[in-house]
């Protein structure tokens, strides 16, 4: 009996931790990470503020956590069967293109948090740089497959998987905010991880057709305007 009430009780944290997550995620969405508080995750969740502590040390420790779960999904889809690590071929940067930009919109508020966790706290910043550099070497990876067959890379390889993970990371919090430009039409999926792919295509020295995409309906500001 003490066995099957001591599972009980794990699975009854468990659930805890995964209504707290929850909670966190729809308040990170709703007031930003950091007007977020404790008290607005616990209420969100329905729960007694001072369970929050049996879980997480803190507001940082639960965000830290939520890290852990993406980064465990990331390597999950680096498992897909069509994930190709040679960037030599477009259509494999391509694939890690609209992989990222699903993954980001999926997982919008936590990404918005993580960002603006790093900015007011160089720990958590150092935690998660530690935690994420595994990801960066597995692009690395990815670009010394395609020096090895030809493209020549602007840098180092993991110089240049910087670049290009901070190219989506920047890109695709700025238009699925709603705060890029005004192009008098919408973005859509498609054309985003078009224009991106062929971007960093053509920085590791790829080359791929032109595609056309719909013209903006506003010209762009001459210098004598800027």
């Amino acid at each position: 009996m003490m066995a099957v009430g001591t599972g009980v009780r794990r699975q009854q944290a468990a659930q805890t931790e995964v209504e707290l997550k929850a909670a966190a995620v729809r308040a990170f969405a709703r007031l930003g990470y950091l007007n977020t508080k404790i008290t607005d995750i616990t209420t969100e969740a329905g729960r007694a503020t001072g369970l929050f502590y049996k879980h997480f040390a803190s507001k940082e420790a639960l965000l830290e956590v939520l890290l852990a779960d993406l980064l465990a999904e990331g390597d999950a889809a680096a498992v897909d069967t069509g994930h190709s690590d040679d960037f030599s071929d477009r259509e494999a940067v391509r694939w890690h293109v609209a992989a990222f930009w699903n993954f980001h919109r999926a997982h919008r508020p936590i990404m918005a948090a993580l960002q603006q966790a790093a900015i007011v706290d160089e720990r958590f910043a150092e935690r998660s740089r530690a935690m994420i550099e595994p990801d960066l070497h597995h692009i690395a990876e990815h670009l010394i497959h395609a020096r090895d067959a030809g493209l020549p890379l602007p840098g180092d390889p993991l110089v240049v998987a910087t670049a290009f993970t901070q190219l989506l990371s920047t890109f695709a919090a700025t238009w699925q905010s709603g705060a890029g430009p005004d192009l008098g039409r919408p973005l859509d999926d498609d054309e985003a991880i078009e224009t991106l792919t062929s971007f960093a295509y053509a920085a590791i020295g790829g080359q791929q057709p032109a595609r056309p995409f719909p013209p903006a309906t506003q010209e762009a500001p001459g210098m004598d305007q800027l």
